[in-house]
């Protein structure tokens, strides 16, 4: 079983610089427009679990984004109602019961490398989230550097109620850093739902929207963001992520030399050169 999630699987990924457009996945459902990929977990008759092979699919999805000419930012969601109900029952928790403790390693670091991989591409990823968003599921909402929700949608982090503990997948490191110590540490330890206007409230949603209007809401911030600079949102992405483990003095001087290289692009030149003219910029991202 550990075979079919070990770094490699899946296969059909495109190479590096080539259109991610190009690429048909197995486990979930991909379409790409003008520099925006729309992710749509796709098993709505058990409200989108998480299965051995999407996880891998997922993990080697994020980790491609880094070469993928033809994406600039990721809406994350799901189908039928729903955003993720977690790790499937039936075809991974059944499972993880009979794996030795080897297996089980191999399984929680193939779990953590998804959320690695969405830290470490450079596309903003916006979660739009409908319905129920549970255990793995919330964790990929965590993930997310924007996230969107509807009144409806209620989001748990569920590991407490099987027996394990809230410290999976980094949300121990990362939710603390969304919603404070004190609120992540009552999500984690009694696995309760965060409704959506808590959830807005606290800070773990950016906004919640109409159900009907949700997704199109979610990819027109996806679409505001491929308008903008998009090599220097990158480096915004990549130093929000490092500077939690900096010093001040130190994040300073890592932001002095990310800014130089940003203005060394030549979307800085033509934000100078559209200012002079009294006109709007154009980003391209070189």
């Amino acid at each position: 079983m550990i075979q079919r999630y070990l770094p490699g699987q899946p296969h059909q990924l495109p190479r590096h610089n080539q259109p991610m457009a190009l690429y048909q996945p197995e486990h979930f459902l991909l379409a790409v427009k003008d520099g925006v990929a729309t992710v749509s977990l796709n098993r709505p008759e058990r409200k989108n679990p998480l299965s051995f092979d999407s996880y891998a699919e997922l993990r080697e999805f994020f980790r491609a984004l880094a070469y993928a000419p033809d994406i600039h930012a990721v809406v994350i969601t799901g189908t039928g109602g729903n955003f993720c109900s977690g790790g499937d029952v039936h075809e991974i928790i059944g499972p993880l019961t009979k794996l030795d403790m080897p297996g089980l390693l191999a399984f929680t670091r193939m779990t953590g490398d998804l959320v690695k991989a969405m830290r470490a591409c450079p596309q903003p990823i916006i979660a739009a989230i409908d319905g129920v968003c549970a255990g793995a599921g919330a964790i990929l909402a965590m993930a997310s550097d924007l996230r969107y929700g509807t009144e409806r949608s209620k989001t748990y982090f569920l590991f407490n109620k099987v027996g394990l503990a809230g410290c999976d997948m980094g949300a121990c490191a990362l939710l603390p850093r969304i919603i404070g110590q004190g609120r992540a540490s009552e999500l984690l330890f009694t696995g309760r739902g965060l409704g959506a206007l808590e959830a807005e409230r606290w800070g773990f949603y950016n906004r919640v929207c109409e159900a009907d209007t949700m997704l199109a809401d979610a990819q027109a911030m996806a679409a505001q963001l491929v308008a903008g600079p998009t090599f220097a949102n990158g480096i915004t992405k990549k130093m929000l992520q490092q500077e939690w483990n900096m010093g001040v003095d130190e994040a300073i001087e890592a932001e002095a030399q990310a800014q130089a290289i940003c203005m060394a692009t030549n979307d800085f030149h033509r934000a100078y050169h559209a200012f002079v003219a009294k006109q709007t910029p154009v980003f391209e991202g070189d």
